[in-house]
């Protein structure tokens, strides 16, 4: 249900990601089989995202019991971090994956911020227990005494993508399967969007690429990297199984405008290498990257794209430093960057 009156009524948006941040939010990795096998190298790949943001912005980390907050400050200081810079919030999650179950934050004009607290259910209950990333979100309203809006449907942070003017981008492959809201049509749907976010225009690409398992977050392949331009990922190789899905949504793209009727000036980026987890595609994307407040965090895969992506971004970011992080194991979990981060705006 869509109360009345709605936080867009109310005069709040859903910031875009590169307006500037107070903090980015993680919730620190524990369950092991999220990365079969290979979550040993997990926890460093975090302690470097850490490092590199604290200089420029504070970083707050879910942790589940004192024990694990010992343990996180011991890795960070061992790493030479500002510990000033980092806050460690007793907060119990299933998972790691922050920018699904986090709080999404909302702003009017005045400054005033809010949490909008989507419904959780681990892309369509895919993985459960996922009772207590579910309630993250409640818990950070509570302690940073901000107003809650709880609009009892399902949605998740990486699903969605908005450039602070007015547009969203999504896909629906996503946000209109039957394991999300199978009670709400494609333009009820909108609704809420338009009702919690603040924006008035929304545009639908198609599938996602193979391996997501989040059934296709917009995050994987297709990001606003300001008002007007969007980062779409290509694939290269025609034989690959996700050209034809690649090639689709940027044909899509190329025929979008944006809130006021402008087209979209459009960048491509490559894939990177296929990486296959036992037998399985795994959702490898350089898409996955972060803007926070002085650099951009982009995943890297350890093959010849890599740094072609970097400079691609550091072409179309003049003032923030572009700076890769080897995402090689972290995405045996089937995510990467932006998939583990939240941006709380100022």
């Amino acid at each position: 249900m869509i109360i009345s009156p709605s936080p867009a009524q109310l005069g709040y948006r859903m910031p875009a990601e590169w307006e500037p941040h107070v903090a980015t939010w993680f919730s620190w990795p524990h369950k092991e089989e999220s990365w079969p096998g290979k979550f040993e190298p997990v926890p460093q790949i975090f302690v470097e995202m850490v490092k590199a943001l604290t200089p420029s912005e504070l970083v707050k980390i879910n942790v589940k019991d004192d024990v694990m907050k010992q343990e996180v400050l011991a890795l960070l200081s061992i790493a030479d971090i500002d510990l000033s810079r980092v806050e460690l919030h007793i907060n119990p999650t299933n998972d790691a994956w922050c920018r699904d179950h986090g709080p999404i934050y909302i702003k009017n004009e005045a400054g005033e911020r809010a949490i909008v607290d989507w419904g959780y259910n681990a892309w369509g209950g895919k993985y459960p227990p996922f009772d207590l990333d579910d309630q993250v979100p409640v818990y950070i309203a509570k302690i940073q005494n901000l107003p809650l809006y709880q609009p009892n449907i399902v949605m998740e942070g990486g699903s969605i993508e908005v450039n602070g003017k007015g547009t969203l981008i999504t896909s629906k492959s996503c946000l209109l399967n039957e394991n999300r809201n199978p009670h709400l049509n494609q333009t009820e749907i909108e609704d809420y969007l338009k009702s919690y976010l603040g924006v008035r225009h929304i545009l639908w690409l198609g599938e996602g690429i193979i391996g997501d398992d989040t059934d296709g977050h917009i995050d994987d392949m297709t990001r606003f990297i300001n008002s007007t331009t969007i980062v779409t990922a290509l694939e290269d190789n025609i034989n690959d199984e996700n050209y034809g899905i690649l090639m689709e949504n940027y044909q899509l793209l190329k025929t979008m405008v944006d809130q006021d009727g402008n087209p979209f000036t459009i960048v491509t980026i490559p894939m990177p290498d296929p990486i296959y987890c036992d037998g399985q595609r795994l959702p490898a994307s350089y898409a996955n990257f972060l803007i926070a407040n002085k650099l951009v965090l982009v995943p890297t895969y350890r093959c010849a794209n890599d740094q072609k992506a970097i400079e691609i971004l550091q072409n179309h970011f003049p003032d923030r430093k572009v700076v890769g992080i080897d995402c090689t194991d972290l995405v045996w979990g089937l995510g990467a960057i932006h998939c583990v981060s939240q941006q709380e705006p100022s």
